[in-house]
């Protein structure tokens, strides 16, 4: 009789088990099904130019072959995975041009992280180029913490960490190397 209780014990405890493994397994599953948020984005374009005004005048023009648009998320942005060429014009019409690998712009504030081969440079022969650069909209102020190439009429100069105006009239960098040529 001590066979038959113990094989009895063991056959429940069994069965007790594989249920307690499959109900979990079932509720696990749909657990994992409701913390997965779909993350897409609400509009797609491909190919696109956007001209940017105020008061009538073109403040800027927005060229990228994909622009992806999260308007719908907690934190909304405009994604562009394969880059932007951007024209800034100022009040005089005079241009600077802009050129990313890879760009984000993010609604909430007026930052834009510019990614990838950043290149930027005016009519008047100044360039910039580095890895990653932010562009303050508000403001329009540039900066970044990496590695930099500064090129102007007067020298070349490398570094690491900048920040200056959009027509390059003020700069500020750090830990800086390379033959300028001044007035002093």
């Amino acid at each position: 009789m001590t066979l038959n209780k113990t094989n009895t014990i063991k056959w429940i405890v069994t069965v007790f088990a594989v249920t307690l493994f499959f109900g979990c397994e079932s509720n696990f599953k749909e657990i994992q099904k409701s913390n997965i948020s779909e993350f897409f984005p609400s509009s797609d374009a491909d190919m696109v130019n956007l001209k940017y005004t105020d008061s009538g005048r073109i403040t800027a023009i927005l060229v990228s072959s994909k622009m992806l648009d999260y308007a719908t998320v907690s934190y909304p942005f405009t994604e562009f995975p394969k880059g932007i060429d951007v024209t800034l014009y100022d009040k005089n019409a005079k241009k600077t041009f802009i050129r990313s690998n890879y760009a984000i712009s993010y609604k909430g504030s007026s930052i834009i992280d510019l990614q990838g081969k950043v290149k930027i440079y005016t009519e008047q022969g100044q360039t910039l180029e580095t890895e990653q650069l932010y562009f303050d909209q508000k403001n329009e102020w540039f900066f970044t913490e990496r590695r930099f190439k500064f090129t102007d009429p007067k020298g070349v100069s490398n570094g690491q960490g900048i920040d200056f105006s959009r027509d390059f009239k003020v700069i500020n960098s750090q830990k800086i190397t390379g033959e300028v040529e001044t007035n002093e």
